[in-house]
């Protein structure tokens, strides 16, 4: 049972800074200036094209909308600068005390920037209540292996876990679905709307919002009182502008009018900007995938569609795999700043493999016509079969538009499939997607944490984040396994197991791997692209 707080609340006066995302670009004039700190961490002013969906923990899993919780919120595991691995943030210490308990103890003495106390109470507050509102657009899926929480006293906190030894847990404390949140602030069964939560104060993070003009406008102060694992930030006032179009980004770093922008940027744009030789670009590792999601029910012969048939849905989706070039995607449209994905974890992650190379196409990751007619043929469809595919016009990039345009090409080309390509703003998109609206669509993901199985457990278990219908007993169960091996060989071979079952059935189509990349200019200092995938650094002025 949850613990009283026993100490008197206290209003406090914000301040709050920034930690950003790639894919970057930093601008060279210092358009911010430098005042309101010292040694260069004054002012910056950051450029995006990303959209927020709620700065809500619990209703949203979108990089726009945790490029702010990042900033805003504490967590119990974070990951320091520059490593991949989970440390205590705001914890003093965090431990497994038994198979199924993973235990917390929170640093004394931490407080909101309201002045209200933090304590083992909010902490259990922020877990069951993205558990219980379970949005569709929520992080919920990634605490599926939680049951319950205790909270012995103010600074203790016990997670049972339904699954023993779960490998993966600690980094979860540190995904979207980690945000430590103020109950005096947010509701308890629904959604808190955002202007309630930068009115109420109820940040605790390294940063706090000053003043928040939805999707155009959130300036960030630096949080004296913040004592997790970020430490001190780097500047005393962050201004993040929002642009509609990333043509408008781009002219924005060239005019000087911010210092930094990230995401996103086409590939064009990056080449083009990379001839600057005020300039530099930077590449490093990322765990960012492309990929298109079926819907199980709506797409052609899906559950609930006109001539329901499994088999053909799948001979459906088997197909378009045979016919989608990769290669040419990533060449033509990205420049090679992607690169061909041929498996559902991707390179450099244990488990990682190319369970998709050898089943479709010609069997070395090229096309194969031939091969997709046959499959539909053999399946007894006739061709052209229509295709309702969706993708976002702004959310990943001014490059989707051509990215999908090749890909409706790549199936329209002998005459197999007739594609009709349709676009949506993201936060429409981000609704619709969820409520069975759109047969297949366009998806990114960016990892929430740096194992193989966030990009397994959140598309495959059965109560996935997709809401896509998919159900497949034996990837459900080679989930659970992989989630409690301890044996890390072991553990890899379940990971590989899970692709090539999910390979076979296709509950999406993976083909693009990106690379992070930032451009930094003469006057900005401190970018790093972070191994953890969170993609933040903290960029200063000379």
């Amino acid at each position: 049972m949850a613990s009283a707080k026993s100490t008197p609340r206290r209003v406090l006066t914000a301040t709050a800074g920034l930690a950003v995302a790639a894919l970057t670009l930093a601008g060279c004039s210092g358009g911010s200036g430098g005042d309101g700190g010292s040694d260069g961490g004054g002012a910056i002013v950051i450029g995006t094209t990303d959209k927020i969906t709620t700065i809500d923990p619990a209703g949203s899993y979108d990089n726009g909308s945790f490029a702010v919780m990042n900033q805003i919120y504490p967590f119990l595991m974070n990951t320091p600068y520059g490593s991949p691995d989970v440390e205590p943030d705001i914890a003093e210490s965090a431990e497994f005390t038994s198979p199924s308990d993973y235990t917390v103890k929170l640093k004394d003495g931490l407080t909101f920037a309201n002045g209200n106390e933090l304590t083992s109470s909010d902490v259990k507050f922020s877990f069951d209540r993205i558990v219980s509102i379970n949005d569709p657009n929520g992080p919920a899926s990634l605490l599926n292996n939680l049951d319950s929480i205790e909270t012995p006293d103010d600074l203790t906190v016990v997670f049972h876990l339904k699954s023993e030894n779960d490998q993966t847990f600690a980094q979860v404390l540190s995904s979207p679905a980690g945000p430590i949140v103020d109950e005096d602030v947010f509701s308890k069964d629904e959604l808190t709307p955002d202007k309630e939560i930068v009115d109420g104060k109820a940040f605790a993070g390294q940063y706090s919002i000053e003043s928040y003009d939805f999707n155009n406008l959130i300036q960030y102060k630096a949080n004296p009182d913040y004592k997790g694992i970020l430490g001190e930030a780097e500047n005393e006032v962050v201004n993040v502008k929002y642009y509609a179009e990333s043509s408008n980004l781009k002219l924005a770093v060239q005019e000087g009018d911010i210092d930094v922008a990230y995401r996103s940027l086409s590939a064009t744009d990056v080449e083009d900007l990379s001839k600057n030789d005020k300039v530099k670009v930077t590449s490093g590792p990322g765990g960012e995938i492309r990929y298109i999601v079926f819907n199980f029910d709506t797409m052609p012969f899906g559950a609930k569609a006109e001539g329901a048939d499994e088999a053909k849905a799948l001979a459906v989706r088997q197909a378009m795999a045979d016919l989608i070039d990769r290669e040419q995607i990533a060449k033509q449209v990205y420049k090679d700043t992607y690169t061909p994905l041929y498996s559902y974890v991707p390179e450099g992650l244990t488990g990682a493999n190319e369970s998709l190379k050898g089943l479709y196409g010609d069997g070395e990751g090229g096309p194969d016509a031939d091969k997709a007619k046959q499959r539909l043929e053999d399946a007894g469809i006739e061709t052209p079969v229509k295709l309702s595919i969706q993708y976002s016009n702004d959310h990943y990039g001014p490059s989707s538009a051509d990215e999908y345009a090749l890909i409706k090409s790549q199936l329209e080309a002998d005459g197999l499939f007739s594609v009709d390509l349709q676009t949506t703003e993201w936060v429409q998109y981000s609704k619709d997607r969820t409520s069975d609206v759109y047969p297949m669509y366009q998806l990114g993901w960016f990892p929430d944490y740096s194992d193989a199985a966030n990009y397994l457990q959140p598309f495959f278990s059965k109560d996935n984040f997709l809401l896509n219908h998919y159900d497949n007993a034996e990837v459900q169960k080679l989930i659970d396994q992989q989630l409690v091996e301890s044996d890390q060989d072991a553990r890899a071979d379940l990971i590989s197991q899970i692709q090539d079952v999910a390979a076979k059935t296709l509950p999406t189509l993976p083909y693009l791997q990106g690379a992070q990349i930032a451009v930094s200019g003469a006057d900005v200092e401190g970018i790093t692209l972070d191994a953890s995938f969170k993609f933040r650094y903290a960029p200063i002025h000379k």
